[in-house]
């Protein structure tokens, strides 16, 4: 793999960059670990129709949320369960006990993560914003790709307050955000908020004369006492004291280390304004969803608020790090990352988000932006991260062997000269001609597969078997 000047592997695209087009094709193009950080707020399986205001800065922008075995190429479940089976199994199980459309839903989310899982850096993580009609199943889905132990938290933002009556359940008003980190050296910077007026008058109600400023005294002695190291007088007290003599003392020194009665053990002056707040933990009921008003709303149906972004970008990235959200919608975790001076890439069906992306972005630089910032695409990457292939009919022989004879269509033998060396997935949808992406057909289902995906191929002989 070629190597970029900050060691990480080299990236086959500009950041900034809005690619109009399938996630799909276009995650298979990307080269391997390139990504830092995915952000993704696909649809929910809600079984609604979403679709932005007529007069909204977002008109035009819609999507469907419903899904039927109709909606997708069926065969994904079939390619899953051949190469996938952890992931087949929940996809099967959910199908059983929520039906067809959650089973195309997840065939439809399987597929996606498994190239985001390849294209994520191994200090990378990934987020999931979902809401309880899937999480569960989501939840599996990700174990199975990404391995169980990489789980890192079910975060749960309070996205609205709760409004009226519920005769029969609690009122929702949360979404569930997944992350996981590629590896168990995935980057993470702690966050805080600050503390509630109640804590700072119960643990921090001393002020200093003058400064105004609020401290706590904390305790200096170690509660490890198989320390004799640290155990030494000071200021007339023999303790096992936390810190060495010399940092005591210098401490001391500077104000402090303070005595309150000659006698007694020294304590610590901690202020707080030195203090960094409370460490955010995983119920974020702190971040308002966007109302009417907010001036960042631009009317997108889904839209989030920066201030979610902004958090998950802090917490998982560094500047100069790249941040990819495959269903970016109306770009906000690309104009956090912006914000954030992260590079970022995006990727969305509709082409109303190089729109808005550039609108918003023109909205926070001011005069300063120019359309030039943002590069928009509507081809598929070529990978530049595998070395060149010699020319793909040349692996006939290679593949005839690994194969033994079988067709990967019919799965039926043939002999040499009966079969066709095809791409698994079309050189049109992002395929590459590396053995990895070639196989042996027999001349039937080569003319059946045609240019498109083996998954059309698989569905199409599943209706010749049920037919015959």
């Amino acid at each position: 793999m070629k190597g970029a000047p900050s060691g990480k592997p080299e990236r086959n695209f500009a950041p900034r960059t809005i690619w109009t087009g399938d996630n799909l094709d276009i995650l298979r193009g990307i080269n391997s670990e390139t990504v830092d950080l995915i952000y993704l707020d696909p649809p929910f399986n809600s079984n609604r129709t979403y679709s932005a205001p007529i007069g909204s800065r977002a008109a035009g922008a819609a999507f469907k949320d419903a899904w039927t075995l109709d909606d997708l190429d069926t065969a994904w479940l079939g390619l899953i369960a051949d190469r996938h089976p952890a992931m087949y199994r929940v996809i099967e199980a959910a199908g059983v006990s929520h039906g067809d459309g959650m089973k195309a839903y997840l065939c439809m989310m399987g597929v996606r993560l498994l190239e985001m899982r390849r294209v994520l850096a191994q200090t990378g993580s990934i987020y999931l914003h979902c809401d309880p009609t899937a999480s569960h199943y989501l939840k599996l889905l990700m174990d199975a790709v990404f391995g169980a132990d990489k789980f890192r938290n079910e975060i749960a933002w309070q996205r609205t307050p709760a409004k009226g009556l519920s005769s029969a359940r609690f009122a929702s008003n949360h979404d569930i955000i997944l992350t996981y980190g590629a590896t168990d050296s995935a980057t993470w910077n702690t966050q805080y908020v600050p503390y509630d007026d109640d804590y700072i008058k119960s643990h921090y109600g001393r002020q200093e004369p003058g400064s105004g400023r609020r401290y706590q005294l904390d305790n200096m002695m170690n509660p490890n006492k198989d320390r004799p190291n640290l155990e030494y007088e000071f200021l007339g007290v023999t303790r096992v004291w936390r810190w060495t003599k010399e940092r005591m003392q210098a401490a001391y020194e500077a104000g402090r280390v303070v005595q309150t009665d000659p006698g007694r053990p020294v304590r610590y002056k901690r202020y707080l304004d030195e203090m960094p707040g409370v460490p955010v933990a995983d119920v974020w009921a702190d971040i308002q969803p966007l109302n009417s008003q907010a001036k960042e709303r631009v009317g997108y149906p889904t839209q989030k608020p920066l201030a979610l972004l902004s958090r998950i970008i802090k917490a998982n990235s560094n500047p100069g790090d790249l941040v990819l959200d495959p269903f970016c919608g109306c770009a906000t975790a690309c104009v956090a990352a912006d914000n954030l001076q992260r590079e970022w890439v995006g990727i969305d069906i509709s082409p109303k988000a190089v729109e808005l992306v550039h609108m918003r972005l023109r909205d926070t630089l001011g005069e300063l932006y120019h359309a030039g910032m943002v590069t928009a695409r509507t081809d598929i990457p070529q990978r530049t991260d595998i070395e060149a292939p010699i020319p793909y009919r040349l692996n006939k022989h290679v593949l005839f062997g690994q194969q033994e004879g079988l067709c990967a269509g019919c799965r039926s033998e043939f002999p040499y000269r009966a079969f066709e060396v095809d791409h698994v997935i079309p050189q049109s949808r992002g395929g590459t001609d590396h053995i990895d992406n070639l196989q042996l057909l027999c001349s039937s289902c080569n003319r059946i597969k045609g240019n498109r995906t083996m998954e059309y191929l698989i569905a199409r002989l599943a209706e010749f078997r049920q037919t015959a």
